[in-house]
């Protein structure tokens, strides 16, 4: 597996993904060679994987916004990727989606991140993508881990699902909007203008 069209390939006719495969369902991710800055999210939600691409709703567009970046950038200049810990839609819990398979991220990050050797910044969406890629510097709760993003740098950058369904957080955290955000806008913005 040398390239990123032939990981998907192998991601498509891997038995473990043959149900989602046999709905006609493609792996929900972006990937580029080019790419400077790695979103890691969660899972796709069923709407995203009708629409088969990544954050084309109003997630999307509150992470574009905190990010200071136009969609056209977003989907088109090659420097954004987004590695969701699953590239499938997992199903339904009681309250909210099932948590992306375990073992997904271990088999097929690796050799993705491989194929973007130009990576300069990888924000941690959510408390999935932090628990997995921070481990024990994780902090006690996500909102310890976002406001202790200074601790990551320059590696990674933690913040919280741009989900809508986060109303709550956002409404308790202000400070992240107004002062963790500009920070983001601001690295992300000097990624993008040095490549």
């Amino acid at each position: 597996m040398t390239t990123i069209e032939e990981i998907k390939q192998h991601i498509i006719t891997d038995p473990e993904n043959k149900a989602f495969t046999q709905q006609g369902w493609q792996p929900i991710f972006m990937a580029y060679p080019e790419a400077t800055i790695l979103i890691i999210g969660q899972a796709p939600g069923i709407k995203t994987q009708e629409k088969g691409q990544v954050f084309r709703d109003k997630s999307g567009d509150r992470l574009r916004q905190w990010m200071g970046i136009s969609e056209d950038t977003f989907y088109h200049s090659k420097k954004i990727a987004v590695l969701p810990m699953d590239f499938y839609f997992p199903g339904k819990a009681a309250h909210g989606d099932l948590p992306p398979r375990k073992d997904f991220t271990a088999k097929w990050h690796p050799p993705l991140i491989n194929c973007m050797p130009n990576i300069q910044l990888t924000i941690l969406m959510g408390t999935y993508a932090q628990k997995y890629y921070l481990n024990s510097q994780a902090k006690r709760t996500l909102t310890k881990t976002v406001f202790s993003y200074q601790d990551y740098l320059p590696t990674y950058f933690p913040i919280v699902h741009s989900s809508p369904l986060n109303f709550r957080w956002f409404a308790k955290n202000p400070s992240f909007e107004e002062k963790i955000v500009p920070e983001l806008q601001q690295l992300v913005k000097e990624i993008l203008n040095q490549s």
